[in-house]
């Protein structure tokens, strides 16, 4: 080595070798440039009696090139030597101080030696922070966790303690991204807790905490801190949050195409078979079966299969009626214990689909659909029958039946006993919902028994725009929150309806985004093409706005009940302005987007709870009770006297401005026996006098599982053992 070099780099050491020195060049390196005021201040120097020793300090780290005057700004920083000499004093403290064994326990379940390079990296990588700063950032960790003298490192602890030094530092947007999803330990020993008292299996533990790291997920990372925010808030209620990137909501299956191409496994998972087209009723009911359970793990919640006996019929040519019911009895059974599903049916063919190809045995043409009527209708019956045959002893609840009625149900006779059949059902413990088509405008609907609407209204092909097809995603408006908000300012109650609604639509478009982009990856079963034609239809999707509390921000606004004038004047005023909003941003942008009431009992607890925590019990108005609190997301009727009162009827009637994406109207029959043709009767008044579009009958039911019996009504004790601990309320609608 030349003198001169020695002499540099003994000129240096020297440089470095005073605590003050080391200090300053420590401080520029962590804070950036200084002026000569700011690093007297963070040294804690007094400008009059530490100046000189101050300058003298300032002047050797300036000979020694170590630092340098920025002139525009005549601050200090750093020079390239002075950030090398940094770089290896740090490396020289750390190896004369780190203590052994410093080992961290990684997220891979490794240990490794804790390496404050990796941090930055992480930083760089994760945050996308520029490398000068995360290596700051990452000095500033190290030092801090050396000083704690913790026993061990886990890779969460270090990340919170880097959060802790991004908020000090105010580099919060960095922060955000660096952010950690999971659960606290407390709260997955309370998942645990919770699974050893109720019968909670261990896939729904699993599925609980992977449902509560993708809520995280998509709040900090998908969506935009206002809409986060709102969903957090309680402004809005975004259902299914933790698919919401994942999975659309409903699906309306067209039997047809798996009739057609049978079940085509390999197109999802190369190891799996592919099964030709069902050869008879037994292998079509389990092609169905099949179809339910793989598209139930690529959807939020129901799925429906309508026109279901139509399409079904030319499988049933030549067989006896007891044949068809036990393979259609297994059929029920095995959706019942598995999978979450819908089944339209219908009481004659309509007259649309009448001349459509019937697929038979093979997927092979079987004539038209017009030719199977009565086969259509032996279906319709053998499902009745089959339903109150098991719903005898217990309701049951799953499959849920779809009876839709048309016009030509009253003047066909065949069709008509089907439809006085069913109120059998109805009026015992059967769980029917019946669908109102006696319009030519609704004629072509497909409906949902979670309320859900879809009509042929977007390309005007039935075919093509309630098949195939479904709801994309649902956000419930808070609606009573609005009329908190607005102090009874009728201006301000519509400006903040509007945002809501606006934040409503980004979220369902953020939604169609990504579900376009990823779709055919976490949706391969309902996105799999045959001859070139993709089976869901995802740009054809409703997108719904749901809205909770509707009645009680009208009652609120003006402390009267529903049914006065003014306030149902007002509801009528929410109603325009929604149905306006929902047309001109479905126009501009092409979208079906739909305003609706659908059933949504997490949204309608949820949103209530927060609201009494933010405003007080004393000023929230509410359904349910004070321990149960939840608004409104349905209309229910109560019979009297075997009637419905006008009053009410008049206001299902002003709301049903919303159902262009769905509603569920629920009227409540109580502990009283009914005649089932007094309830047809009633059944065809709600149709052809006041036009309610989805309806279903109700009861509560006390189920004992001693005797195998039930009752209407909520009991305390079993009529037939006495026994109280083996007793089970039943209620569709307990929450909403």
């Amino acid at each position: 080595m030349s003198t001169a070099r020695r002499v540099r780099g003994v000129k240096i050491l020297k440089a470095v070798s005073s605590p003050i020195r080391l200090q300053i060049l420590n401080l520029l390196f962590d804070r950036g440039s200084l002026s000569y005021t700011e690093l007297m201040s963070s040294l804690k120097m007094n400008p009059t009696s530490d100046a000189g020793r101050f300058a003298y300090h300032l002047k050797f780290l300036l000979k020694a090139d170590l630092i340098e005057v920025d002139i525009e700004s005549r601050k200090y920083c750093l020079t390239e030597l002075g950030i090398m000499v940094i770089d290896i004093a740090d490396k020289i403290e750390k190896k004369a101080f780190k203590p052994k064994g410093m080992l961290v326990r990684t997220s891979r379940f490794a240990l490794q030696e804790f390496d404050a390079n990796k941090i930055a990296n992480a930083l760089t990588k994760e945050a996308k922070m520029p490398a000068e700063l995360a290596k700051k950032v990452a000095k500033e960790a190290e030092k801090r966790l050396l000083k704690s003298k913790t026993k061990y490192l886990t890779a969460p602890l270090i990340r919170e303690v880097v959060n802790a030094i991004l908020i000090e530092k105010d580099l919060e947007e960095y922060r955000h991204k660096l952010t950690r999803l999971g659960l606290p330990v407390y709260q997955v020993a309370s998942l645990m807790d919770t699974k050893a008292k109720t019968p909670l299996t261990s896939a729904s533990l699993h599925e609980m905490a992977g449902k509560t790291v993708l809520e995280e997920y998509i709040l900090l990372n998908i969506l935009p801190r206002d809409i986060a925010d709102a969903h957090l808030s309680g402004s809005l209620h975004i259902n299914g949050l933790s698919s919401w990137i994942l999975k659309p909501t409903e699906i309306m299956h067209d039997l047809r195409f798996f009739l057609q191409n049978g079940l085509n496994l390999e197109k999802t998972d190369a190891a799996q078979p592919a099964y030709p087209p069902p050869q008879s009723l037994e292998s079509a009911l389990s092609l169905i079966f099949n179809v339910l359970l793989h598209s139930a793990k690529e959807l939020e919640e129901t799925q429906t299969f309508d026109y279901l006996n139509v399409f079904l019929a030319p499988f049933v040519r030549n067989l006896d009626s007891a044949r068809i019911k036990d393979s259609l009895r297994l059929f029920i059974s095995n959706i019942n214990q598995h999978v979450n599903a819908s089944l339209g049916l219908e009481l004659t063919v309509p007259d649309f689909v009448n001349e459509k190809p019937a697929l038979g045995p093979s997927g092979k043409p079987a004539g038209k659909y017009g030719d199977f009527v009565e086969k259509c209708q032996l279906l319709a019956s053998l499902f009745l029958e089959i339903f109150a045959e098991e719903s005898a002893a217990k309701s049951l609840t799953n499959a849920k039946l779809i009876l839709k009625i048309r016009p030509e149900v009253f003047t066909d006779e065949r069709a008509n006993a089907l439809f006085r059949k069913a109120h059998t059902l109805a009026a015992g413990k059967g769980m029917l919902y019946f669908a109102n088509l006696s319009e030519k405008k609704q004629k072509h609907s497909v409906f949902s028994a979670a309320g859900c609407k879809l009509e042929a209204n977007l390309n005007e092909d039935w075919e093509t725009d309630t098949l195939r097809t479904g709801c994309l995603g649902v956000v419930t408006v808070n609606v009573p929150r609005i009329a908190y908000e607005c102090e009874k300012d009728r201006t301000k109650f519509f400006e903040i309806l509007k945002e809501r609604l606006e934040m409503a639509m980004r979220a369902l478009e953020i939604k169609y985004r990504m579900l376009r982009h990823y779709g055919k990856g976490v949706l391969p079963f309902i996105m799999q093409s045959a001859n070139g034609d993709q089976y869901f239809r995802l740009e054809n999707c409703s997108r719904i706005i749901n809205f909770a509390g509707f009645e009680e921000a009208s009652e609120f606004f003006y402390e009267e009940n529903i049914h006065n004038k003014k306030t149902l004047d007002f509801a009528g005023e929410i109603i325009q302005n929604i149905v306006a909003f929902t047309h001109k941003i479905g126009r501009r942008r092409g979208k079906r987007v739909v305003p609706a009431i659908l059933p949504s009992f997490e949204a309608s607890a949820r949103l209530a709870e927060l609201d009494i925590e933010k405003c007080g019990i004393a000023r929230v108005k509410f359904s349910g009770t004070r321990e149960k609190p939840f608004y409104s997301t349905i209309m229910k009727l109560n019979l009297q006297n075997g009637n419905i009162s006008p009053e009410s009827l008049a206001v299902d009637q002003r709301l049903s401005g919303l159902n262009v994406g769905g509603s569920m109207t629920v009227i409540e029959l109580g502990g009283v026996e009914f005649k089932s043709d007094d309830l047809a009767s009633l059944t065809r008044q709600l149709i052809e006098n006041h036009n309610v579009e989805l309806f279903t009958y109700n009861r509560k039911f006390t189920y004992c599982q001693n005797c195998k019996k039930s009752w209407f009504g909520l009991l305390r004790k079993c009529p037939s053992c006495g026994s109280i601990g083996t007793l089970t309320a039943l209620d569709r609608f307990a929450l909403t």
